[in-house]
Parts: structure tokens; sequence; C-alpha cells
């Protein structure tokens, strides 16, 4: 029986001793020298304590003072290849503390495992600093501050926030659940407002619009995202009585892009808006058009939104009517398959417009009778109703890998979505709304999105390919799983704390079902977040599985997927060389020393295909109440008829809207692979634009083989 039980931290802490830990340490550095042997770790380990309790009687050994004691076990039992692994381990880790150290002015934290691009992050955008710039915080500290404020809420409601901070700090220190960055910014200061998620109504009058302009400004002054619904707003040149013609939508846009322009300038979180016109607003051409120069709009993205009549009308090549949001009435008609060719074409061209379908995420409205969803947030992925706003947060799934990496840990999983739900339920409580009508609508619902990220290290963990049936099985599963028990901890809370206020009113109360929250479940993009956890973003795959970072101006870190470094490992193919030559490739499928098996496995974001990543959102919209924000990733060859195809796609299978990407469709794209833009310049590659506009209603469209019309307006297009 080990006598040795305290050890000292190299920040001077006082910690339980681990044998464990010198066993897993030296099975790891026999791993890398090729002869991992666990029989011989655990023999060396018993050495090594018997020379710590014979010469740390009467004190504390430190750290540093083992480390010491396992190279010289190593080196006098004839194992001297997998003593200079261990030393070369120690190296490693001594630089990369130091660097760490260097991210935080010289603080340390052992209470947290970040990585240096976490650390980068934190630093930059979330730890608090004086007004000299420097650091009054750690991670360690941050999350501490988030848990205490958030964990406040339990005593509104006789309950012991002592214990509810100790979990929310727990989850949080071990990047198990994080929420969305306005809490990890915001919490516990003057700020206080700690949601992501607003969607703004923009009324027919100048009074409205300029309200709304006010009101967005504010809101990205404190880190949040809006969308806005622009369609209530009469069309360019209708009749305003003496005053003159009204301007339309567009025009009014234009304010909020430089609003926003001047906001984040100043600021440490992007605002962000997503503007969204329907289908049937008279200027919905001039809308969809608005990003054609990518210059315009800058600081929006578009969605269109599209009904079930309009699709139908594509899909049976018929005309539909643009209706005046002033008077109601028909004022044309347009081709419908002409109107869809032309998003399509801006979407092949530059990424925007999207499409929101309107008619399905009204499906699950749950409070119909407070009126029609016009909108989502920012992002795409949090249908809201005018004023409404909703805390995010997401789950981190790698965490959840059960013991013998073949499955999911359900029982983690399932407390990981309760106390999600607890948190974001009491940040509806602490937050300091920027307006009391958004503070009335939030509290009258209380919509929360509970998501996840690390989806597709899950699957490499589980060695499921992302792009296969059992992949999407694995996702309808997971999400069937965390609605499921995000409900089940809703009515839970509603016994506690009461239902939402507008219960009364929602399509709960018709099923008799009390609950805490009105909607509940939100794959959202999990941008930054993700990146400190150090997994895969949200539902995503992962881009690359290994790439080169500079870091603090003259470091090159090299990064590589820890699931692949860890099944590299493992197998026995891992080496310094290796990872340098999958960071220029991006994947690993045109890597001809790797197993086949492995390749199976770890697919990239270029492996994968438009169909099967709109399978992918389909299959996970099936579970979920609010919605999904995904990027549908097309190759730079892909064709219109491709972007098309995939648009009627995501209509068919039921997803709530759909963005999508060609490869280097935009003059600046914020990942790229080296291998492909060197393959680029020797090729002199470029992507024609297989389109025309029209000089008389701005479309652009593909015109039909052998026509030299418009299929929108009918005018007469010069080749």
């Amino acid at each position: 029986m080990t006598i040795l039980t305290k050890i000292i931290k190299r920040d001077g802490r006082v910690v339980d001793f681990s044998q464990e830990k010198i066993v897993t340490a030296i099975f790891k550095a026999s791993r890398a020298v090729g002869t991992p042997n666990m029989l011989l770790a655990k023999a060396l380990s018993d050495r090594v304590v018997e020379i710590l309790e014979a010469r740390f009687k009467d004190k504390t050994p430190s750290v540093e003072e083992i480390q010491d004691i396992v190279e010289e076990v190593l080196i006098a039992s004839g194992e001297a290849k997998i003593g200079k692994a261990y030393i070369l381990y120690r190296q490693k880790r001594t630089e990369l503390r130091n660097l760490k150290k260097a991210l935080l002015q010289g603080m340390t934290d052992e209470e947290t495992d970040l990585s240096i691009n976490a650390l980068k992050i934190l630093e930059k955008k979330f730890l608090r600093k004086d007004a000299d710039g420097k650091l009054l915080e750690t991670p360690s500290q941050m999350f501490r501050r988030v848990a205490a404020n958030v964990a406040q809420a339990d005593t509104f409601y006789g309950t012991d926030a002592a214990i509810a901070e100790e979990r929310f700090y727990e989850r949080m220190r071990k990047l198990e659940f994080l929420p969305n960055s306005p809490a990890l910014m915001n919490a516990g200061t003057h700020v206080q407002q700690l949601i992501a998620s607003f969607v703004l109504p923009v009324e027919d009058s100048v009074e409205g619009i300029f309200d709304a302009l006010k009101h967005a400004a504010i809101i990205h002054k404190t880190g949040g995202g809006t969308g806005m619904s622009f369609s209530r707003i009469r069309p360019k040149n209708d009749f305003i009585g003496l005053q003159g013609y009204a301007n339309g939508p567009v025009a009014f846009m234009k304010l909020f892009d430089i609003s926003t322009g001047i906001i984040k300038e100043g600021g440490i979180q992007r605002g962000a808006n997503l503007g969204v016109l329907r289908v049937d607003h008279p200027d919905i051409l001039e809308f969809i058009n608005m990003k054609a120069d990518g210059k315009s709009f800058t600081n929006f993205n578009i969605s269109v939104g599209v009904t079930d009549t309009f699709m139908e009308a594509v899909l049976n090549d018929r005309e539909y009517q643009l209706i005046n949001p002033r008077t109601k009435q028909p004022v044309t008609t347009l081709p419908a398959r002409g109107v869809f060719d032309n998003i399509v074409a801006l979407a092949w061209q530059r990424g925007d417009p999207g499409l929101l379908f309107l008619d399905r995420i009204n499906q699950d409205n749950p409070l119909p009778a407070l009126g029609e969803i016009e909108a989502t947030d920012s992002c795409g992925d949090q249908p809201l109703l005018p004023n409404e706003s909703a805390p995010l947060g997401a789950i981190n799934l790698l965490s959840c890998i059960a013991p013998g990496g073949k499955d999911i840990d359900w029982n983690k999983l399932k407390e990981l979505v309760h106390d999600a739900v607890h948190f974001l339920d009491n940040v509806i409580d602490v937050t300091k709304y920027p307006l009391p009508e958004i503070e009335r609508a939030t509290k009258a619902t209380r919509k929360i999105g509970v998501g996840i990220m690390g989806f597709a290290d899950a699957l490499y963990s589980l060695g499921v390919p992302y792009n296969s049936e059992e992949g999407l099985a694995w996702a309808e599963r997971i999400m069937k799983f965390i609605k499921e028990e995000a409900l089940a901890k809703s009515i839970e809370l509603a016994e506690l704390r009461g239902t939402f206020p507008a219960w009364a009113d929602s399509k709960f109360a018709q099923r008799n079902l009390p609950v805490r929250n009105a909607g509940l479940v939100t794959i959202a993009p999990t941008g930054t977040i993700s990146m400190i956890a150090d997994v895969s973003p949200s539902i995503e795959p992962n881009f690359a599985i290994s790439y080169v970072k500079n870091v603090m101006g003259d470091t090159d870190l090299v990064y590589v997927n820890k699931v692949f470094s860890r099944i590299a490992k493992k197998h026995g193919f891992y080496s310094d060389q290796l990872i340098r030559e999958i960071a220029e490739r991006g994947g690993i499928q045109n890597v001809p020393e790797l197993p086949e098996d492995i390749k199976r496995i770890f697919v990239t974001a270029q492996d994968i295909t438009p169909e099967l990543h709109i399978r992918m959102q389909a299959a996970f919209q099936k579970h979920v109440d609010n919605a999904i924000s995904k990027t549908i990733n097309f190759p730079a060859g892909a064709s219109l008829q491709n972007v098309s195809q995939g648009f009627i796609l995501a209509y068919k299978l039921g997803c709530k809207g759909i963005t999508v990407y060609r490869d280097r469709s935009l003059d600046q794209q914020v990942i790229s692979i080296p291998s492909l833009r060197k393959q680029e310049t020797q090729n002199n590659q470029t992507i024609k634009s297989p389109f025309q506009r029209c000089p008389e209603c701005g479309a652009a469209a593909p015109l039909p083989e052998g026509s030299s019309i418009c299929q929108v307006c009918g005018t007469q297009v010069q080749p």
C-alpha cells in the first residue's frame, strides 16, 4: 500500500498523489518509441514509488522531483529509449507551459488544461483586464466568475446556489459544457448581458426603422447578434402620401450595415446581422442581388424567407404572386423558377443569400397565438418572435465517449443536458437585458438552446465515418436523447419554478405538458467556444486533420486533431514528419502510408458530398425544436445545378433553412489548405461565372441553352 498521499504542484498547491499518472506517463513514453508495454509501466512506477517513500518520509515531493525520479528509474532499469522519450516529453511540456505562461502575462493556471489556441482566444476576448490591458483573471477564475454569477438565480427559487455554482464551474472547467460567448465575457461584470441571440422587429415607419437601428446597435455593443425581417417595409416607389415615395427595405438595410461596422470597430465581439426578406415582397430581386458586387453589405448575412407556395411553384414551374406588405394585395407575378435560379446563382457566387423555410419554421412555432415567426437570430439557428432572445450553450460530445471508445456514456450525457438546461434557464433570470421589451418577451417564453460541439470528433473516437449511414444514425440517436432529456429537465424545473408565463397560450398547454421553456434544443455554430474546448465545431466535420498556426509572432505550432493523434500513437504510425505532411495536404486520403481503415474514419469537409451535408442537417433537425446553423460545403467546381439540387433537397427533407458555401467563391477565405492553393497556382485555375445579369431587373441567373431571354422579367440579355 502506498504511504505517499500528497504532492506539491508547480503553482504551490498541495493535491492528492496518484500513482496512475506515473503509469500513464511511462506507458506513453514506451508507446512513443514503438514498444507500448503497460505491465512494464506499472512495474517501473512501483519502483518510482518505493524511491519516493524512502526519500520523502518527512516532507511532500514536488511534481518536478517526482519526474526526476521517473527519469532516474528508466535509465537505471536499462530502458534508455523510453527514458529519452520521457525526457523529450518533459521538455515539450515545459516549452508549452512557458508559452501558456507568456500568453497569461506571467500567471499560471493549473486548474484547466487549455490549448494554446484556446488561451489566445480567452486572453484576447474573454479574460478581464484593467485599463492598461493587464489580465485580472486566469481561465479558471473566469469560469468561477461565470458559475458564481449564473448560480445566483437558484436563490430566487429557494435552492442552494453554492451547489449549482460548483456543478456549473466543473462543467466549464472540464470543457464539458460552455455557454455562448456573451455569458463568458459579461457574467459578473457591469455589462451583465449574457445572451447572444436576438430577433428585432422592423416596422413600416421611419420611427420604427430607426428604433430598430438603435436597438440593434445597443445589442451589438454588448456582444449579441441580431436577426431582422425587413418584410414589413413597403416596397421601393410605393406611395407614402404627400411626402413622396418609399425607398424600400434594401435602402434602409444600408443604415444597419454602416452602424454595425462602426460598433464592431471598437468592440471585442463582432456585431452580426441576419437580414430576411420574404420571397413574395415586391423588392425581392433587389434583395437577392444586394451583395452581388462582393463589397456591399459586408456586415449582413442574408436569407430569403421562402414559403411552401413558392417552393411548390418552383417545382411545378409556375408563377407566384408578389404582395405589397402595406396593402396586403398582389401587385404582380414572377416566374418562381427564374427567381429561384437567381437565388441559386448568387449563393453559388457569394454564399449569400441562404434560404429560410418559413412555413416549416412556423410548423414548430410553440406560440402561434403570440404571432408568426418572421426571422431567426444572426446565425439562422434560433427562430424567435419579434423582441425575443434566447441563451445558448453547447455540450462537448467528445467528453461523453464511454471507456473503451465504442459507445456514448449516456448517463454522463444525461447529466450534462440537465445541467445545461438548468444553467441556461438561470441565465434568463440574471441577464441585464438591453431593452425592457426584450426582457418582457424573453421572460414570457423562456426559450433556451442546448446544443452540441465535437460531433465529428466523437464519431472519430467511435470509429464511425461522418459520411456514412452509420454516422447519420448516430446523429439521430444522440439528438433524440438530448431533446428527450432537455424536455425532462424542463418539466422538472416547471414543477420547482413554474411554467413559462405564456404557457397557457402555447401548444404545450394544448397537450397539458407543463414545461419551463418554450424552446429547448438548438444547433448553433459554436465557432469560438468549440475552439476553447479544442473540439470540432457544432455538428460540422473537421476542415483539416492538421494545420500550422503562428502564435506570438515567431512561433509556429503544428496543430493536430487530438483524436487522430491518440489513434496514430496507439497504432504506432505517429511521427512529426507525418503530421507536417498532413498539415500540408489538409486531409489524409492521399497519404499512402496510412491504413485504409484510418482513412475511412478520419474524413474531413472536402471528403464529404453536399448531399451528405444536407442529409446530416436533416437527421439532426428531426429532433431539434428550434433550428440548425450548418454550412453546406460545395467544391470549387460545383455547378449551379448542384446548388439548386441542394436547396430543393433541403426543402424536401424538412430542414428549416440552408446556407451554402462553394470553395474559393470569396476573395478572402478563413481556412484553406496549402496544397490546394499551390495546385490552384500551378493550374492557373479560375472558375468562370456561368450566368449573366439582366440589365432590366438585375437578376443573375443562367440562361437556358439557345436562349437570350431573362427568365425573370423577359428582357433580352446580350450574350
